[in-house]
């Protein structure tokens, strides 16, 4: 057998580097020609192919060992997978009986644009807090408020960033939520510790998000609202769809199933049936167009081309461009995780920490770093906590220190990435560009600079020492 070698941080950094010099090609260079955007499947899967090269010939691994490392990451992503996979079944259902529509029609009816950034920064929170699921909101309420939002005229990328922001709020937050179980699990502390010591850095970010599209939704009203647009949108709806408040049930429930802490899949699955019965029920949908629904999705025209485009769409098919996204990014996320290169990178980073706000950032880079190469928000969360919980117990930081700063920097970044499972889903669900959300998902964005900002300032930092005293 070949003596394995272990990386250094140059060796480790190479396909790094490729990644990004490539997805920046792919992805700005292409835009600034007026060429189009370039997928980044194949960046990636270049990538990976380099990391295998260098694991192969310089460090002593075999293929064999090589993928295995694949195959073990993508098994740990095959649950994502599947509930993508569903939840485009569950789309399709749900335009087909009026579900959405319907959701459209009484959103268009009730709001306007100056409150309604801020009413949806509010009702995803509160859905995501009671769900403990980012994905299930924007699954729901989510697409919902996209159509309405799209009816007051208020650009995509806003709403979606608000969804964004609001759904992401709920996921850290809410004990229901399995990042919030995880990190308190790495760190070694626990699950109500971490979600108190949260509220110091998420409290903050979560006010200036709601001032941010306070003011940002007076913009909007200053303008003039097309009323006649947004009756014609309604007339179309009410008549090509049998719009009625039954249909809400729907959501309500497939939410109250996550309340009760009914596992994703079977909740979302209950769904996409009350989907099909609704669409029997209320459209008068036969079998074989229901089947055609979940799995291409649901076209319609009802001769307005804005309500078209927002209750068509969903099905299975949808979501295999995001499905093979996720695989490619687990490719060369499982080489770079199994021959040590992500280890040795965060290794680098921890000898430039020398003061406790160096390892707030450093951890804080980490993280956002493995959401970049490894495409997934749980090996972001326990691949740092694992390389940095020693250097915290031997600063004597309490470990709910380390927990807060996992998910400040993890779990919110997750989101941003077009090719991290989490910001692929965000883009396929919500119909919107990589990259153009970015900039309005607020509390995603400040949240990981308080952390910071308390690492250097020591504001909230508990010391094992002080919590041994108290």
């Amino acid at each position: 057998m070949k003596t394995r070698k272990q990386p250094t941080v140059k060796i480790a950094l190479i396909p790094v580097v490729f990644l990004a010099a490539s997805l920046f090609y792919a992805t700005m260079v292409n835009n600034v020609w007026e060429t189009g955007w370039i997928d980044v499947h194949i960046p990636l899967l270049m990538a990976a192919f380099i990391g295998g090269a260098i694991a192969i010939f310089k460090l002593g691994y075999t293929w064999g060992e090589l993928e295995e490392g694949i195959v073990d990451l993508i098994k740990a992503s095959m649950g994502a997978i599947i509930i993508l996979m569903v939840i485009g079944i569950v789309i399709g259902t749900w335009l087909a009986s009026g579900i959405v529509p319907s959701m459209i029609y009484y959103g268009l009816k009730i709001l306007n644009p100056a409150i309604f950034l801020v009413v949806t920064l509010l009702m995803c929170s509160i859905v995501s807090l009671a769900t403990g699921s980012s994905w299930t909101t924007v699954a729901t309420v989510g697409i919902a408020l996209m159509g309405v939002g799209t009816g007051l005229g208020i650009p995509v990328p806003v709403i979606a960033g608000a969804i964004i922001s609001g759904s992401y709020f709920g996921d850290k937050m809410s004990p229901l939520s399995d990042t919030t179980n995880l990190a308190p699990a790495v760190a070694g502390t626990t699950l109500f510790e971490h979600i108190r010591h949260m509220i110091f850095t998420t409290g903050p970010s979560y006010v200036i998000s709601l001032i941010f599209f306070g003011v940002l939704g007076m913009r909007y009203a200053g303008g003039n609202i097309d009323v006649e647009s947004v009756n014609g949108m309604i007339d179309a709806l009410s008549s090509t769809f049998n719009i009625t408040p039954v249909l809400l049930l729907a959501p309500v429930l497939v939410i109250a199933m996550v309340v009760m802490k009914v596992p994703a899949l079977p909740g979302l699955f209950c769904g996409g049936l009350l989907g099909v019965l609704f669409a029997a029920v209320f459209q008068g949908t036969d079998l074989l167009g229901v089947i055609d629904a979940m799995h291409y999705g649901f076209a319609v025209e009802t001769g307005n081309s804005v309500v078209d485009s927002l209750v068509s769409g969903g099905g299975l098919d949808s979501m295999m461009w995001t499905v093979s996204l996720i695989v490619c990014a687990m490719i060369f996320g499982g080489i770079m995780e199994k021959t040590g290169m992500l280890g040795a990178i965060a290794e680098g980073i921890l000898t430039l920490a020398t003061r406790t706000g160096d390892l707030v950032l450093a951890t804080v880079l980490t993280c956002f770093a493995m959401n970049v190469i490894a495409g997934d928000q749980y090996l972001a969360i326990v691949i740092p906590g694992r390389m940095y919980k020693a250097e915290y117990d031997k600063r004597g930081l309490h470990p709910k220190n380390l927990s807060r700063t996992l998910e400040d920097s993890a779990t919110l970044t997750s989101a941003l990435i077009p090719w991290n499972s989490c910001g692929a889903y965000m883009m396929a669900t919500l119909g919107v560009a990589p990259w153009t959300y970015v900039p309005y998902c607020i509390l995603n964005l400040v949240n990981p600079l308080i952390a910071i900002l308390y690492g250097y300032t020591g504001i909230t930092l508990e010391k094992i020492e002080e919590k041994q005293a108290a």
